[in-house]
């Protein structure tokens, strides 16, 4: 684990958005704390994430979501090199759930 992130500022921050409750609080906060492009970013990287999950190929994923080949390889690199993150956050939500079992059956 990433040693040089965990600082009392980031504590801090973490501390701020566990105490979010919903997603519309999710919305106001990350408004007043990130860019547009900020935000944008990040939630691309989680959706090339979940697309490379599915086995999706490196073209379909850049063609929905507008990441570069080498937003792409990064994340994937966390995927499977980084800290188990992703995974444990899929696990645990009930859309990408639902999602992977929609997706099994077309295939």
């Amino acid at each position: 684990m990433n040693n040089k992130i965990r600082t009392d500022a980031v504590r801090h921050l973490f501390e701020a958005i566990l105490t979010l409750k919903d997603e519309e609080e999710c919305f106001i906060f990350f408004e007043d704390l990130c860019t547009v492009n900020e935000l944008l970013s990040l939630s691309q990287r989680f959706e090339v994430a979940s697309m490379l999950k599915r086995k999706d190929t490196y073209l379909k994923i850049a063609e929905k979501t507008g990441a570069s080949t080498a937003t792409i390889s990064r994340v994937n690199r966390s995927l499977n090199y980084g800290n188990d993150g992703y995974d444990m956050v899929f696990a645990r939500m009930k859309s990408w759930q639902a999602m992977l079992a929609e997706q099994e059956k077309k295939d």
